[in-house]
């Protein structure tokens, strides 16, 4: 877990260019962040690369950082959501222009292998989206709230009770609770 007073304090003197803060805070939050970026990615290469230009960033950024705004780890955490949103946009225009010629889509899929879905993989996709959605609206406020904050910001249970300024046993509860609900709700739709 991480003590967001120490990040906040690592983030100051990483404003002050301090090299030994940088690396203090990499080690110490890179991992949680790869997660962040491996969920929204889903390839390594592609993640690791997203939080090696965030690290960058916020070695360039982080006196932009304001503790009366956010958690120092929410801050951090939004840097690489950020990042990676803008390679999934980038992927997404990139696959749109290829496929401005057939050939080239052709000789692609023939060279390197193509990893995305099919037509019918899209439609399993696009299936279970609705499902996890529709699940995931019967899920009562503070539940789904903490399934969205740990999922898609990546925060801790200590991190989603500050945030949420809740005691960390209602946070765990509510966390465990939801994703009982959106367990039993899948395989009901499944």
């Amino acid at each position: 877990m991480h003590d967001p007073a120490q990040i906040e304090r690592l983030l100051a003197r990483v404003a002050l260019r301090d090299r030994v803060a940088f690396r203090q805070l990499y080690d110490s939050c890179a991992p949680q962040l790869l997660g962040v970026a491996l969920r929204l990615l889903r390839r390594r290469d592609l993640a690791e690369d997203v939080l090696q230009d965030a690290f960058a960033s916020v070695w360039h950024r982080a006196d932009s950082y304001r503790a009366d705004a956010s958690q120092p780890m929410t801050w951090l955490t939004a840097v690489v959501r950020n990042r990676a949103l803008d390679v999934l946009r980038a992927e997404s225009v990139r696959r749109t222009e290829s496929l401005d010629d057939d050939d080239e889509v052709e000789q692609g899929v023939a060279a390197i292998g193509d990893e995305r879905p099919g037509p019918l993989g899209l439609l399993e996709q696009a299936a279970d989206a609705l499902h996890l959605r529709r699940c995931i609206d019967d899920i009562d406020g503070p539940q789904r709230q903490c399934l969205a904050l740990a999922y898609y910001h990546g925060l801790s249970h200590s991190e989603l009770a500050a945030h949420l300024g809740s005691p960390i046993g209602s946070v765990k509860v509510w966390l465990r609770r939801g994703l009982d609900k959106l367990r039993r709700c899948m395989e009901q739709l499944a």
